[in-house]
């Protein structure tokens, strides 16, 4: 006997169904419990539990299956079941399923498909535990503002932000594209006694030299062709808060120049005019450069540097802290859909396997991104990410397994949705077109259309 595995209640009126099963699911290393009726299984329940799969028989005196299973699942809404029935009753076994079974066998089953059938049960048992657990740490103790983790190195990031965010010592972030940057430095800002005050950032990137210049230190009407009123800068108007320059290696050496001279003095005039103003506000730079190789090749100023960089939070990529993938995953999945109204609860072990395996070259970004277009394309009915959910550079060369291909299209999409439902009932059409939501003559019409047959297996 293999080691011991999940625990699994077998609830049949006939003993020799229960001996067969317990011998079978034994044999393949799980603990297995028998009963002989509805109410046995509850009292089990209440003094062995918990459970982790009731396989219940349809049809049993006092109690039958689908009421036995409402019942077990008030103890414990995770619990996954499989009803068992002699009889092919496809208007029972439609609702068994819509009720939450996870599936309806007739009892001619195969070893093979009760055994694959109890794997994929259990599966789906542990994705629900697995994501739960991720939404209470989300909830919890894994978020700092909003910085998501599970990392020792983000958490140690968090512990550096605890002790400098009450200064006002100025702060460069630097790491890759899209690790998140202004994020570390919004809970510097939400940390700091400067909470209250603006939040202001620019990114020194997107604008020419003037219109920067003028964008950070504001101008006086006429100081230049179509300065047509005097414009209150981002430094003025953050006044008691904080500036967040992103991008900061991408700023001219004038206005180098100029970003030192308000360090030094704190205190700037408006572009075109002569008052000295005064401002209280912290510094947050952030680059994905390297600026010592800048100051070497003499793009940026060296002391300029220095007054930035006072201290140092440097963003590890997401391939460095895949422990934070899952996390993440489900905060950006959660946030999406409710923006795509979609109810996306679970992430496959498979799919979580595809993200953790994936490189991450656009880093916290690409994953956002990711979350987003799987919710999108997400039929309203999907309740659990795939792998067809993923782009393509995510699952890479390895083709995902039969019921979870990457369609090419909607035609395609369909023709596999049916051929897997045809497989999970073992091919009874009538109970395939029920739990599809069409009638029989639509389904036989579909076959034809797509050529599917049982000789496609």
């Amino acid at each position: 006997m293999g080691q011991i595995k999940e625990n699994i209640l077998i609830v049949d009126d006939e003993p020799s169904i229960r001996d067969i099963l317990e011998v079978v699911l034994g044999e393949a290393g799980y603990h297995v419990e028998t009963v002989g009726n509805g109410k046995a299984a509850l009292d089990a329940i209440k003094s062995h539990g918990p459970f982790d799969l009731l396989i219940t028989d349809l049809r049993m005196p006092g109690m039958d299956g689908i009421e036995l299973m409402e019942k077990v699942k008030q103890f414990d809404g995770e619990i996954e079941t499989i009803i068992i029935s002699a009889y092919a009753d496809i208007k029972q076994a439609v609702r068994a399923i819509k009720l939450g079974a996870f599936d309806y066998l007739q009892k001619n089953f195969s070893t093979d498909e009760l055994l694959l059938t109890v794997e994929k049960a259990l599966e789906r048992r542990h994705l629900r535990q697995e994501n739960r657990c991720l939404k209470q740490k989300l909830e919890n103790r894994y978020k700092f503002e909003d910085i998501v983790y599970e990392s020792q190195k983000i958490k140690n990031i968090c512990e550096v932000i605890e002790r400098i965010a009450p200064t006002r010592a100025s702060v460069l972030v630097t790491g890759e594209s899209g690790v998140g940057k202004e994020v570390f430095a919004r809970a510097i800002h939400k940390k700091s006694d400067r909470r209250d005050r603006p939040f202001v950032a620019i990114n020194c990137s997107t604008l020419p030299d003037n219109l920067l210049e003028s964008e950070l230190f504001g101008h006086e009407k006429g100081s230049f062709t179509g300065a047509v009123a005097r414009k209150i800068g981002k430094l003025e108007l953050a006044q008691g808060g904080t500036v967040f320059l992103d991008e900061i290696a991408e700023i001219s050496p004038f206005l180098q120049t100029k970003l030192l001279r308000f360090l030094q003095e704190l205190e700037f005039e408006r572009l075109g005019g002569l008052e000295k103003i005064k401002v209280d506000v912290r510094i947050i730079a952030a680059t994905n450069k390297d600026l010592v190789k800048a100051i070497d090749s003499g793009e940026f100023r060296e002391d300029l540097y220095y007054r930035l960089n006072v201290i140092n939070l440097h963003i590890p990529p997401l391939r460095d802290r895949k422990q934070d993938i899952p996390l993440l995953a489900q905060l950006f999945l959660n946030q999406y859909n409710r923006e795509y109204g979609r109810n996306i609860n679970l992430i496959s072990i498979k799919s979580l396997e595809y993200l953790m395996a994936y490189s991450w070259p656009g880093n916290v970004r690409e994953l956002k991104n990711t979350m987003e277009r799987a919710a999108a394309i997400a039929d309203p009915k999907d309740d659990i990410l795939l792998p067809r959910h993923l782009p393509p550079e995510i699952l890479g060369k390895e083709i995902p397994g039969e019921e979870e291909k990457n369609m090419l299209s909607l035609a395609e999409f369909e023709k596999q949705h049916i051929l897997n439902t045809l497989k999970r009932v073992n091919w009874n059409k009538s109970l395939a077109a029920q739990l599809l939501e069409i009638n029989r003559q639509t389904l036989y019409n579909k076959m034809k259309q797509y050529g599917i047959t049982k000789k496609i297996m």
